[in-house]
């Protein structure tokens, strides 16, 4: 009986979670398409940026929905399948490493995001950003500073957004062992910073990052 009443009070107060987490969105008419925009991958040394924009049903649960850098990748992974499942639309832009180097990260972040809108099959009435404003996109913004751990829809992109990325990060680990894809997932660790010394720079790395080893960007 113990047991049972701490689930009630553990699923209890993930449901008041969620119900904060859907304080953006219920400001907007039930008949409403939102959509959620996040991103993953601004920081690391090699390897694309990623943005996601998911529509949910306004009615929808989906428990742990959370800012996933708040998640472990297990947890990610399982909640990836559940928005898939559940979500009305998702849209995924890719931003690749020479692109980032040829207009610098916000830009590739920006075209990433519209790339996504682009691939919705529904229209959102609005947009739920996650402290952007997309200058490519005709559709009402509102940026929201950390909005992946404040809205559902935003939350729901981040997952999907990052998920998607360590994904491809796995696989250019396949290609490039050396460097430790798989686990550093391209960003500035010691020993990745260690394997560029010793190696070199592979072609998914972002030289526009990578001054201080002396790499230029001269793509």
């Amino acid at each position: 009986m113990a047991d049972n009443a701490k689930k009630a009070a553990k699923l209890a107060a993930e449901l008041e979670r969620l119900k904060r987490m859907r304080e953006f969105e219920n400001e907007y008419p039930d008949d409403f398409v939102i959509g959620g925009i996040d991103e993953a991958g601004r920081g690391p040394y090699a390897g694309p940026v990623v943005c996601a924009c998911v529509v949910l049903p306004r009615d929808v649960d989906i428990l742990y929905v959370n800012d996933s850098k708040k998640l472990s990748e297990h947890m990610r992974d399982v909640l990836y399948d559940e928005i898939m499942e559940k979500a009305v639309s998702v849209g995924v832009g890719i931003a690749d490493n020479e692109l980032i180097d040829r207009v610098n990260i916000l830009q590739a972040d920006y075209i990433a995001a519209a790339d996504a809108v682009s691939q919705l099959s529904v229209r959102p009435d609005v947009l739920l950003n996650d402290a952007i404003i997309i200058p490519q996109v005709d559709i009402v913004q509102r940026s929201i500073v950390k909005g992946d751990a404040k809205s559902i829809s935003i939350a729901a992109a981040s997952i999907i957004a990052k998920v998607t990325r360590d994904r491809i990060m796995k696989e250019y680990d396949a290609l490039y062992p050396q460097y430790g894809f798989a686990q550093n997932k391209g960003y500035g660790t010691r020993a990745h910073e260690e394997a560029i010394r010793q190696y070199g720079i592979c072609p998914i790395h972002r030289r526009s990052f990578l001054s201080k080893f002396g790499v230029e960007n001269n793509r």
